[in-house]
C-alpha cells in the first residue's frame, strides 16, 4: 500500500508539469488549429533563461523567495516575448495559407532552437548537459514508516510543484471561462474570420494566445528542471512530445482535458516504471495513446467533428 502511493505522488507530480506544457499545445490548436510543435523548445529555452538568471542571482539569493519568484518570472516574460515574435513573424503570414505549410514551419523553428542552443558560441550555452542550479533545497515534509528509512517521502518540491501548477492552471481556467478576452478566445476558436467581422481583434488575442501558452511552458519547464536538475538543449524535444501525447488524450483544444491528460500521463509512466521496467516507459505511454484513441477518436473530452470535402 505504501508503495502505491509512492507511486501516487511520484506521477501527480511529473503529471502536473505534463499538463502545463499541454495547455498551450491545447490553447494554440484551440484557436489556430495549427500543431505548434515549436512549443517543446520554447520550454527549453525558459529553462535555459532561468538557468542564465539563478547563476547571475548567486546561490545565497537564488534560494530565497524572492530569488526563486525571479527566476520564474524572468524565465516567463522571455518565453511570452519569444511566443509574440514567433507568431508574429513565422505563423501569421502563413495563416491563410494550408495547414501543412504551418506545420512543417513549426517544425523548422522546433529544430532551429533544439540544434542552435547546441551552438558554444557568446551566449549560447552548448550541446553539453548542464546542472541546473538549485534554488529549492529539497526538504521532506511528509513521511511514512521508518524515519531512516522510509516507506512513502513528500519532498517540498512536488508539494511547490503542484501547488504552482495548479495556480497557473486554475488562473487560465479563469481567463478563458470568465474574462472578456476568454470569450474573445473562444469566439476566435470557432472561426477566426468571422469573430473580425463581429470587431474582435483577432490578431492580438492570437498572439496574446500565444504568449500565454509560451509563458506556462517557460514555468513548467523550470518546475522539470528543479525536479531533474539536468537540462540539455534537446530536453525540449522529449518533454513537449509527451505533453502533446498528454493533449491529445485529453481531448486537443480542450482546457481541462489537458490537464487530465497530462495526470493521466504521469500516472501511467511511473506505474509501469515502478511495477514493470523504466525501458518500457515511452512504449506504454505511446501505446496508452492509441488505446485512447481507438476507444476515443476525439480524446478523452474532445468532439469528432465532420468535415466538409
Amino acid at each position: 500500500m505504501s508503495q502505491l502511493i509512492q507511486h501516487l505522488i511520484n506521477g501527480i507530480a511529473a503529471g502536473t508539469i505534463y499538463a502545463l506544457v499541454a495547455l498551450g499545445y491545447t490553447m494554440v490548436y484551440g484557436v489556430l488549429k495549427l500543431i505548434n510543435f515549436a512549443h517543446g523548445d520554447v520550454m527549453m529555452v525558459g529553462v535555459y533563461m532561468g538557468y542564465a538568471t539563478a547563476m547571475m542571482l548567486g546561490r545565497q539569493a537564488r534560494g530565497s523567495v524572492g530569488g526563486v519568484l525571479l527566476i520564474f518570472l524572468v524565465a516567463m516574460a522571455g518565453c511570452a516575448l519569444m511566443g509574440f515574435l514567433i507568431e508574429r513573424f513565422a505563423y501569421r503570414p502563413l495563416r491563410e495559407k494550408p495547414r501543412l505549410t504551418a506545420l512543417i514551419t513549426a517544425i523548422g523553428i522546433s529544430f532551429t532552437l533544439s540544434y542552435g542552443f547546441q551552438l558554444d558560441i557568446g551566449f549560447l550555452p552548448g550541446s553539453a548537459p548542464r546542472a541546473f542550479p538549485q534554488v529549492i533545497q529539497p526538504a521532506q515534509w511528509f513521511t511514512l514508516g521508518d524515519p531512516e528509512f522510509p516507506d512513502v517521502v513528500l519532498w517540498n518540491w512536488q508539494v511547490i510543484s503542484l501547488l504552482l501548477a495548479v495556480a497557473l492552471m486554475g488562473g487560465l481556467q479563469f481567463l478563458v471561462y470568465r474574462t472578456r478576452f476568454g470569450r474573445a478566445m473562444r469566439a476566435v476558436s470557432f472561426d477566426h474570420r468571422v469573430a473580425a467581422l463581429m470587431g474582435i481583434p483577432t490578431d492580438r488575442v492570437i498572439s496574446v494566445t500565444f504568449m500565454i501558452g509560451s509563458a506556462l511552458a517557460a514555468g513548467a519547464g523550470l518546475l522539470y528542471a528543479i525536479k531533474d536538475t539536468s537540462v540539455s538543449p534537446l530536453m525540449g524535444l522529449y518533454v513537449g512530445l509527451k505533453a502533446f501525447v498528454a493533449a491529445v488524450i485529453g481531448g486537443i483544444g480542450n482546457v481541462p482535458g489537458a490537464m487530465v491528460g497530462g495526470l493521466l500521463l504521469g500516472l501511467v509512466e511511473e506505474f509501469v516504471v515502478g511495477y514493470a521496467a523504466s525501458t518500457w516507459r515511452d512504449a506504454v505511454a505511446f501505446g496508452f495513446l492509441i488505446l485512447v484513441l481507438l476507444v476515443r477518436p476525439g480524446g478523452l473530452f474532445g468532439r469528432v467533428a465532420a468535415e466538409k470535402v
